[in-house]
């Protein structure tokens, strides 16, 4: 396992809504210390990061991980973009599995990891 300061985590999905997951997940990713790139639809910030605009596609470098908050029907549009960035691993949290993705994922060398990112995270399994 690495060491939090060099998993660098893109948080697909992240919204300023304290009730969700995503939100909850930040939360987490900040109290242990680890990195963590918010991007989504949703504007505003998530414990003091300004959400990137997943509409974009920003350029970003260095993406160990992405864990996914977004369905698998609002997945399709952003797949190919995802996995441009070149991750080690995705997480497919409860519910966003999708078998197109995890399939390209593979085929690309990227670890599949379906789990719930928040039981990784307080079982010290991230």
């Amino acid at each position: 396992m690495s060491s939090p300061k060099t998993i660098k985590t893109l948080l697909v999905g992240a919204t300023p809504n304290p009730s969700r997951y995503a939100y909850v997940a930040a939360g987490m990713y900040t109290d242990k210390g680890y990195d963590f790139i918010p991007i989504g639809i949703k504007k505003g910030e998530v414990y003091g990061k300004e959400i990137l605009d997943l509409k974009t596609k920003p350029k970003l470098e260095d993406i160990h991980t992405i864990t996914l908050y977004i369905g698998p029907d609002h997945q399709g549009e952003w797949i190919d973009y995802l996995l441009s960035l070149n991750p080690k691993r995705i997480i497919f949290n409860p519910g966003t599995e999708n078998p197109e993705f995890f399939q390209k994922a593979k085929a690309q060398g990227v670890e599949v990891v379906p789990a719930c990112n928040l039981v990784m995270l307080s079982t010290n399994q991230f």
